[in-house]
């Protein structure tokens, strides 16, 4: 599942490396972030002051979650974070909490991005260092040309929905056919767009002859 978190308020309980982590995570996706802990990282400073992020300088009250659309748990204190996970629960907002995948109600994956393309990565909490390891895999093998491609596509979606049959699986079936071409693919991945159109439209040509 993917969230669109722009402009949701969320909090980060915790100020240590691994709540920074989760601090920077949730600005790319454009979430407002609350962070609430004694002491931060330098960059979690850095961030409060520039006004990206808001810290509460103390400990977690119950209070902290009012308004919050997700959480993330990161305390260091053991028990702290299962009484913070609890309260989530009751309160029906999501919290991950980053030492016990067993109270959280959701898990992050580690993260594959080509611009708008994202592929996710997840062993369930049993081995964050295997998703790490296929995580780097898979960037090795989904190079930039994927965002071109994607991008691409994306803007012509709205003709190909003009042009393609309304029959559902005729039109999945074109753009199978497209994803695959390798012509096309080198075509995008050296900035040729017309001849990347022309591309296209032969290719659907070819299909409904």
């Amino acid at each position: 599942m993917f969230l669109r978190l722009r402009d949701c308020p969320c909090l980060v309980v915790g100020g240590g490396p691994v709540g920074e982590r989760k601090v920077r995570g949730l600005l790319r996706a454009r979430a407002r972030v609350t962070v609430v802990s004694p002491q931060v990282t330098p960059g979690l400073a850095q961030l409060a002051e520039e006004g990206r992020v808001r810290w509460r300088r103390r400990r977690y009250r119950a209070g902290d979650l009012r308004g919050m659309v997700l959480v993330f748990v990161a305390s260091g204190d053991r028990r702290l974070n299962s009484r913070i996970a609890d309260h989530c629960r009751r309160a029906g907002i999501w919290v991950n909490v980053a030492d016990s995948p067993e109270e959280s109600s959701f898990l992050v994956p580690a993260v594959v991005r080509r611009g708008e393309l994202q592929i996710a990565v997840s062993t369930g909490g049993k081995s964050p260092a295997l998703a790490a390891f296929l995580k780097s895999r898979l960037e090795e093998d989904i190079g930039r040309e994927y965002d071109s491609l994607l991008a691409f596509l994306g803007e012509l979606r709205p003709w190909l929905k003009e042009i393609l049959p309304s029959d559902q699986k005729k039109r999945a079936r074109a753009f199978r056919r497209l994803v695959a071409d390798r012509v096309l693919w080198e075509l995008v991945a050296r900035g040729e767009r017309k001849a990347a159109r022309e591309r296209v439209a032969e290719c659907i040509s070819e299909q409904w002859d």
